[in-house]
């Protein structure tokens, strides 16, 4: 599988995942913090808690929707594992909704669960499209039980850690496969794009209550963190709209 990789990138990529696996053997478990779900914005509109921050979860639907009608009738080599990737996004939309109505663990569950549906529909479709002979269908159903069981393992034992490491392993490794394999498609940048969005939501997730102080209570950090990460996903739809197959 890696035979035609130089020593060199062999050697980088074994070195990121080395690290991501020990980071996650000899750290200490890490709890759920309670000032999680204290988010900014509260406020009520049209009836419903917490309107900007479950309404803003709209985007991930409309996405979803659309790459599974792109995919709808497409046979490539990766079709299922996109489209488990737009699946999820749609319970995404579903799940996170639910969890911003009454913010706690429990209803955080749900938000998670297709989250890492998405993640590892992505994850398995870029191995599948860029590595030589990776089979696709053991690789995607173990990946999303992986992902799955990551959060119900925070869920009973409050340990964030591998939960951490099943969302941040597959952002890692996005530009180490575009480092290390030739493409097979074009508009491959459109995945360093969707990285960066998400780069960005993760930023204003975790300034929530101070964007929404600079902005005039406006929009909250968390609701501008749902609208870049649901920019994230749309690059990958339009990656995969607007490429073709590179002939060698």
């Amino acid at each position: 599988m890696l035979e035609n990789i130089s020593n060199q990138k062999k050697a980088i990529f074994m070195t990121v995942v080395i690290l991501l696996i020990s980071l996650l053997l000899i750290t200490a478990p890490i709890p759920q913090d309670p000032a999680y779900h204290n988010l900014a914005d509260d406020r009520h509109w049209f009836g419903i808690s917490n309107f900007a921050n479950v309404f803003s979860n709209v985007p991930f639907a409309m996405i979803g929707l659309m790459g599974l009608f792109l995919y709808s009738k497409n046979n490539s080599q990766a079709a299922l594992s996109w489209q488990t990737f737009f699946i999820g996004l749609i319970f995404v939309a579903i799940g996170s909704s639910y969890y911003h109505l009454t913010p706690n663990n429990h209803t955080l569950v749900w938000d998670r669960l297709p989250m890492m549906i998405s993640f590892m529909g992505l994850f398995i479709a870029l191995l599948v499209e860029n590595i030589p002979n990776f089979n696709e269908k053991p690789a995607l159903p173990m990946a999303v039980l992986l992902g799955l069981s990551s959060v119900i393992y925070w869920h009973y034992l409050d340990d964030l850690r591998f939960y951490g490491f099943m969302q941040f392993a597959p952002l890692v490794a996005i530009p180490i496969i575009l480092y290390v394999y030739k493409g097979r498609y074009t508009h491959r940048s459109y995945l360093l794009y969707g990285l960066l969005f998400y780069i960005l939501a993760k930023v204003f997730e975790l300034t929530d209550r101070l964007i929404f102080e600079q902005t005039e209570q406006l929009l909250s950090g968390h609701t501008i963190k749902h609208l870049l990460a649901a920019a994230a996903t749309y690059c990958i739809y339009l990656m995969l709209k607007q490429r073709q197959p590179i002939n060698d």
